[in-house]
């Protein structure tokens, strides 16, 4: 029990913390796109950035996972990452290019990209007592609480003067409250490893068929997301939203993301990749809401993006848990994030390309590889089912 307990307050400390963060970087995240464009960016710019930060904020988690195996010094590539993660915001407030404002965007996701892998992998350790997807999702509904307030802030702040600068200023407060909360969690924890006492011996040189199998499921689902400040340019350039409205819509999807994340977490627990299947069926919706419709579009779409990225950002993780050893975790994420952030980059370079050309063009793609990766959770869902019964 005590160590359940000791379990739970780790998750919600490092809750917390992504709390924080997310206040900071999402904040940031809901006016990037239409920042750029006063800057002078295209919209295949603006695809073509968000796509490239992605692709550097996960590709680069392969090493700093690998290096979290290696070294055990979780603690050490965490402080690290939040440290880049989290300054590179404010200092948009003093860019006046598209150029430099891409590359904090850039150095942004860098930052994510080394300490993501050795955060999940402790998160991994304590959540095997509370239930691998309650866990995650809990985590990720604290993570997206901070998401919906951030936007929140830069909303009121844009409100009180329109001036995109300052709402980046603003976003230094929560930076340095997310640093606070992550040192108080190490003084607490200083071997978060220790909390998962029952240790189940899989497999360890090498992954299984089964989780390259998943990591391609994943790929399709990436590929076909429409990052948010593609959407908000959308938005922006059709005057479908006002651009100082934009911010509410990230905050509407963050909140649908929080309490996803918790339902999903619980059936994921449940029904294992069945929830995939389902997150994917209603997500592939957002793209035709999103860019085909009005005003009720816009809203509905944002809603269902949410759903998507709530399922992305917690039980995909979670499954992760489930299908690879306790020893090879941080390499596990470190693979699964930069086969995610490939896929992400190539479909968000490919669609922002697509925006300029053809809308319909754009959705269709979209569509198509959600579902695709539909059919493959329904085939991993059978086939984890078949080896529970053996």
């Amino acid at each position: 029990m005590k160590t359940l307990s000791r379990s739970m307050l780790f998750v919600v400390l490092l809750g917390l913390v992504s709390l924080c963060a997310d206040m900071t970087y999402e904040g940031a995240r809901s006016i990037t796109g239409p920042f750029l464009a006063t800057l002078g960016a295209s919209g295949a710019v603006v695809g073509f950035v968000s796509g490239l930060g992605e692709l550097v904020g996960y590709v680069l988690r392969l090493a700093s996972g690998y290096l979290s195996d290696r070294t055990r010094r979780y603690w050490l590539l965490t402080f690290t990452g939040y440290t880049v993660n989290l300054l590179a915001v404010p200092l948009l407030a003093l860019t006046g290019h598209w150029v430099t404002a891409s590359m904090l965007i850039v150095i942004e996701r860098l930052g994510k990209a080394i300490r993501t892998p050795a955060r999940d992998a402790m998160l991994s350790h304590a959540t095997r007592q509370i239930g691998h997807g309650w866990g995650f999702g809990l985590h990720e509904a604290m993570d997206q609480i901070g998401a919906v307030l951030g936007p929140l802030i830069v909303f009121a702040t844009l409100s009180y003067r329109s001036d995109y600068r300052l709402g980046f200023a603003v976003l230094l407060a929560p930076a340095l409250l997310a640093l606070a909360m992550l040192t108080v969690a190490r003084m607490q924890f200083p071997r978060p490893q220790d909390l998962e006492v029952k240790v189940v011996h899989l497999e360890t040189r090498g992954f299984s068929s089964t989780y390259w199998l998943y990591l391609g499921a994943v790929g399709l689902v990436a590929a076909g997301y429409a990052d948010f400040p593609l959407i908000a340019y959308h938005f922006g350039k059709t005057a479908v939203v006002s651009s100082q409205h934009i911010a509410l819509f990230y905050a509407l999807a963050m909140g649908v993301d929080a309490i996803g994340a918790l339902i999903l977490g619980r059936l994921f627990d449940r029904i294992g990749f069945h929830t995939l299947t389902l997150a994917s069926l209603i997500s592939a919706g957002f793209a035709p809401l999103a860019f085909l419709g009005g005003f009720g579009g816009a809203v509905a779409g944002a809603i269902l993006w949410g759903i998507g990225m709530s399922a992305q950002e917690s039980v995909m993780r979670a499954a992760i848990a489930k299908l690879v050893s306790p020893e090879r975790r941080g390499t596990g994420f470190g693979v699964f994030h930069t086969g995610y952030g490939i896929a992400w980059f190539a479909g968000s370079a490919l669609m922002g390309w697509l925006y300029d050309r053809s809308v319909m063009a754009l959705v269709s793609f979209s569509v198509a590889a959600q579902l695709c990766a539909m059919v493959v959770f329904v085939l991993l869902a059978r086939g984890h089912n078949q080896r529970l019964a053996q």
